[in-house]
């Protein structure tokens, strides 16, 4: 008998062909990778900051270091790398021309500016829902959301949507109203008045005195504004055309950031096209990001948004299951708390304008 016909049903059988390895799921630890700071992002490409030192441990981004360019590893899965991610790194950091590193690790982060970038409405409720969902930067301090008073107009339904995804992403908002020696800034500063925002005028004359709850920077100096942003991580947002980029020239001489006149419809031309961490020259660093048309809010809930109202927060613990916060006629129990004097009805009217702004598109 051969052995061919010596084989029975139950003799196991192996498949005919290469054999694989099987997959695991242990990661390399990268236990030599260098840490970075990642300045730049470009079309797959990273520019990452790579201090001599090592990163400092306070947290703060570095001053100085060799630059490096590198990869996403493909161990970071999905994961997306925002200009301000502390970052792992792996390869050749030497920062020498031609030289690649690959980014393996993603520090956990303090605050992210997260905007939906294909925001819908829906036709029914008017609320916006879920689209592609971006974080712009991360680990930054402070917001400065620069508009002008004129020239372009101001469009408020765009600063408020900023101001959401400062509040949500852990950020500090500052309001910067330029070009204020065109148009009155009072009524801008009255709309945000009660919610204790820090803002700064700028306006093309030394003339004038402050106005109320704002400080007046001249075009030679900016000495203020220097002071709001030195030792921390400021990110600048705006539409085109309000003079954000002037600003940062203005901070870092060297930054050639582009600056461009409004069209004759009353919107800026697009200048900036990448977003970009400038070192400045006093300590601290200014991100400057492309001039935005629109800044959607879709993946922010109420509950979000309220988590940073404080004043507003614990009235909602007899608000009925699923409440979106709108108004009593909901049953939303906000406007009991106010009518008992816990917090004030200009608050809540301001929680829900920057409520109803994710659904907008100005």
């Amino acid at each position: 008998m051969s052995a061919a016909d010596r084989w029975e049903n139950e003799d196991v059988r192996v498949r005919p062909g290469r054999r694989s390895r099987p997959r695991t799921k242990t990661r390399p630890r990268h236990e030599d990778a260098v840490a970075g700071f990642v300045t730049a992002v470009d079309r797959g490409r990273y520019t990452c900051l790579v201090p001599a030192d090592g990163m400092p441990t306070d947290g703060t981004p570095p001053a100085f270091g060799r630059t490096v360019q590198a990869m996403r590893a493909r161990e970071l899965g999905r994961r997306a790398v925002a200009v301000g991610d502390r970052v792992a790194l792996v390869g050749d950091t030497s920062g020498e021309p031609d030289a690649l590193a690959r980014i393996v690790r993603i520090e956990p982060r303090v605050s992210e500016l997260r905007r939906s970038t294909d925001d819908q409405v829906d036709p029914d409720t008017g609320q916006a829902t879920l689209g592609s969902e971006k974080v712009v930067v991360a680990n930054a301090d402070q917001l400065v959301i620069v508009t002008a008073v004129a020239d372009p107009e101001p469009r408020t339904g765009f600063i408020d949507r900023c101001l959401v995804a400062a509040y949500t992403g852990h950020l500090q908002p500052v309001l910067m109203l330029t070009k204020a020696d065109l148009a009155d800034p009072a009524p801008l500063l009255a709309r945000y008045a009660d919610l204790e925002l820090p803002v700064l005028v700028s306006r093309r004359s030394t003339a004038g005195t402050a106005d109320e709850g704002a400080t007046v920077l001249d075009s030679d100096g900016l000495a203020t504004f220097t002071t709001t942003v030195r030792d921390r991580v400021s990110v600048m947002i705006g539409h085109s055309g309000v003079g954000k980029s002037t600003l940062v020239n203005a901070l870092v001489p060297d930054a050639d950031r582009a600056t461009g006149s409004v069209t004759g419809v009353g919107k800026g031309r697009h200048t900036s096209t990448s977003a970009v961490a400038l070192p400045l020259p006093d300590g601290g660093w200014v991100i400057d990001t492309p001039g935005v048309r629109s800044f959607g809010l879709a993946h922010v809930t109420a509950d979000d948004l309220l988590e940073t109202f404080d004043d507003l927060l614990p009235g909602t613990v007899d608000c009925p299951p699923g409440c979106d916060h709108t108004g009593p006629e909901v049953g939303c129990a906000l406007d009991d708390w106010v009518a008992t004097g816990q917090a004030t009805a200009a608050r809540l009217a301001s929680f829900r304008r920057l409520l109803a702004s994710r659904a907008g598109t100005d």
